[in-house]
């Protein structure tokens, strides 16, 4: 029986938002307008490639392993309500609210 590779993108949204990795996969590197950059290492059975400065793509053999790491960079910039800004999955559907009105 063959293992199966599970895959889970991510993208950032927003100025100035974005994302490098070493050539291995095993760390990850986010610059999300903090004073400092964050730096993540990747469980063992997991690997993380960055295809564009924009999008993570984590991928590994363990589901909840994946999964609980994408969690993990979602954590640091959960995309926000009124502008949609921050970090999200693909396939991910925000609800946005209405900013607020002038009477006037």
């Amino acid at each position: 029986m063959k293992n199966k590779i599970y895959v889970c993108f991510l993208e950032l949204i927003g100025v100035g938002y974005k994302a490098s990795s070493d050539i291995d996969g095993i760390s990850l590197t986010l610059k999300l307008g903090f004073s400092h950059d964050i730096t993540l290492k990747a469980f063992p059975s997991t690997r993380v490639y960055c295809l564009k400065p924009t999008l993570i793509c984590c991928a590994g053999t363990n589901y909840l392993k994946v999964t609980s790491f994408a969690a993990k960079i979602k954590k640091y910039k959960p995309p926000e309500i009124y502008k949609g800004k921050g970090i999200r999955y693909r396939n991910e559907i925000i609800v946005y609210k209405q900013g607020k009105k002038n009477k006037l």
